[in-house]
């Protein structure tokens, strides 16, 4: 990310949901809200119905968002950089940057602009497909608001350059000056209800509790002492991602996996991969609520708790720590993770004594400044977003009010790359995988629902008109495989 949004660590965002109703310009890019994230949504077309705010829509699909939308830009999948960077070259083009702002709050303003110069909406139109006008106007809109809030979600992060994606919004932002104030900034909407939690909890690589970086030494000694380990045992050098985990299961570099309320062989791309890579390791622990397909090919499998039958806290897209009460107890032999995790690490011979979750956040907050004012008998009265550091915090609704975490706002010129992969003889078509409003993620409890699947039984392909027609395919029709021929007088 830019540099203000770097510091945050975990592409959190700047504002609070209750304010999206107070912006009179909403830009949504590589997010079907409506979709994935249906209350957010509502607050959304709420704004334009009732409140007369304008949406700018940057997106190949025709969405529902669109029907809200003053402007859709629909470009070309994997192009984003090249629509946000001419965006930014009619902004600094045509006078309407927040001078103001880029001089107080902002540095690197001047080689970004050299960075853009060249990116006129003609060069992006011929890149992307979206209309030069429409890159001007969109460009207008977003300058001339009075309070424009960028969101964004999976559809621009997952590709190969999805840290520059996550930039090219950012740079947008310091350029108008649409940050550290209600009813802006830079807001990216997580993709389950307490992704934001695992995160902040150190659920990453490469991080501690609060994004504070493995790699820092301070950090490390620091979290020695607080754990009470030897500092010996804290390695510099970051773990490893899924994908490469994956691939060091296929090497033989890894032995044994736990996976923990995940299902990778139902989510996670190239499933017969996967399915080789978890087939390799000696050991394959599972600890779910259900038996799903990742469980099926373990060796032990653990049963855990439902979010309804255990205590403790989730924190949302907008940085609302929030505290969770059981409502049933755990069925059968099943028990809450944390139970489940201190077992283990007590066979293991570690000296872990908690006597519940509340001792495991008191512990974690005294090491995450983020979380230092939080407590569970402040958080039995409501919701609190971070950073609250201290006990007579209120909380912060908006971040980044007259300065940045990291001092000044840089700005980072982007070049832009073309997606890895494109179509070809062999693969004709681009795959954009997405969310349906009836079920949630891989399906692990949504698929259980009558209710649910009756209303989403299965999962649908959808093809442009003209695709179809070609291939000779109907509206309802099983699609198996498409086989392509190199053969110009036949249809795919």
């Amino acid at each position: 990310m830019a540099g203000l949004a770097t510091t945050l660590g975990s592409g959190a965002m700047t504002d609070a949901i209750a304010n999206i109703v107070d912006a009179d310009l909403l830009f949504v890019t590589g997010s079907n809200t409506t979709e994935a994230h249906p209350v957010i949504g509502l607050e959304m077309k709420r704004a334009v119905r009732k409140f007369g705010a304008r949406l700018i829509l940057l997106d190949p699909r025709e969405i529902e968002l669109a029907n809200f939308a003053t402007l859709h830009l629909r470009h070309r999948p994997g192009t984003d950089v090249a629509v946000l960077n001419a965006i930014a070259h009619v902004i600094i083009r045509d006078n309407l940057t927040n001078l103001n702002f880029i001089e107080e709050r902002t540095e690197g303003f001047d080689a970004f602009a050299v960075s853009v110069a060249d990116w006129t909406p003609e060069r992006a139109a011929a890149i992307s497909s979206v209309p030069a006008q429409d890159i001007v106007d969109a460009a207008y809109l977003y300058a001339h608001a009075r309070n424009a809030m960028i969101f964004w979600a999976m559809g621009i992060t997952q590709h190969t350059t999805g840290t520059d994606n996550v930039k090219a919004c950012s740079n947008l932002a310091l350029l108008a000056g649409h940050i550290g104030r209600p009813a802006t900034g830079l807001n990216p909407l997580r993709g389950q209800n307490n992704v934001q939690g695992a995160c902040d909890m150190g659920g990453l690589p490469n991080v501690f509790p609060g994004y504070q970086a493995v790699a820092d030494e301070g950090a490390r000694r620091k979290f020695a002492a607080g754990w009470g380990v030897p500092f010996e045992t804290f390695a510099a050098k970051p773990g490893l991602t899924v994908t490469e985990m994956v691939h060091g299961a296929l090497r033989g570099d890894i032995r044994a996996i736990y996976v923990m309320g995940e299902n990778p062989m139902l989510s996670d791309p190239n499933l017969n991969h996967v399915a080789e890579a978890l087939d390799a390791v000696e050991f394959l622990v599972v600890q779910d609520i259900f038996p799903n397909e990742t469980a099926q090919r373990a060796d032990v499998v653990l049963p855990a708790a439902g979010f309804a039958e255990k205590l403790g806290t989730f924190t949302n897209t907008e940085r609302r720590v929030q505290l969770i009460r059981p409502a049933i107890a755990p069925p059968g032999v099943s028990r809450p993770d944390w139970a489940i995790a201190l077992d283990l690490a007590q066979r293991l011979g570690a000296p872990w004594q908690y006597d519940g979750p509340e001792a495991i956040f008191a512990e974690m907050a005294g090491l995450t400044p983020q979380y230092a004012g939080i407590t569970y008998d402040r958080l039995e009265r409501g919701g609190i977003q971070w950073p609250c550091p201290t006990v007579d915090h209120p909380g912060t609704p908006v971040l980044h009010i007259g300065k940045f975490t990291r001092g000044k706002g840089l700005f980072c010129p982007l070049e832009y790359r073309p997606p890895a992969e494109l179509p070809d003889d062999q693969f004709p078509f681009l795959l954009s995988t997405g969310r349906i409003l009836f079920h949630w993620h891989g399906g692990t409890m949504s698929r259980r629902s009558p209710g649910l699947d009756a209303a989403a039984p299965e999962a649908e392909a959808e093809l442009h008109p003209d695709d179809a027609t070609r291939l000779g395919v109907a509206d309802g029709d099983l699609l198996l495989s498409l086989i392509h021929t190199s053969d110009p007088t036949k249809p795919y």
